[in-house]
């Protein structure tokens, strides 16, 4: 496997686990629940830790800027089907412009 290869996995992987530890936020009642608590800890530190594996291959700005918008996008998806919070036309044309600028930033880095 190439490094720009494990490079891209690593940061999907750093993406799932942001959204992992954001979604158990909504478990963790203001962190009173132990077990939601302890997996939005783990989760966030996970993601950071893959993060910091990733910007060893891959420029940070471009890192980053997927990272939050990739998590972004599939955080407010999750939430709008997941916890029913609704899922507006303009809503939804938010989500499609974050898509399109993580796909034009990755365009833009090769």
């Amino acid at each position: 496997m190439s490094s720009q290869t494990f490079a891209w996995l690593t940061l999907a992987a750093s993406v799932v686990a942001e959204v992992l530890g954001t979604l158990a936020l909504r478990y963790a009642e203001g962190f009173t629940r132990l077990l939601p608590s302890l997996a939005v800890a783990s989760c966030y530190a996970g993601a950071i830790w893959l993060m910091s594996i990733t910007v060893k291959h891959l420029e940070v700005g471009l890192t980053y800027a997927i990272w939050a918008g990739a998590g972004t996008a599939l955080t407010a998806l999750l939430g709008m089907v997941w916890f029913d919070e609704g899922s507006s036309a303009l809503r939804l044309a938010g989500l499609a412009l974050i898509v399109m600028g993580v796909i034009a930033l990755n365009l833009s880095a090769r």
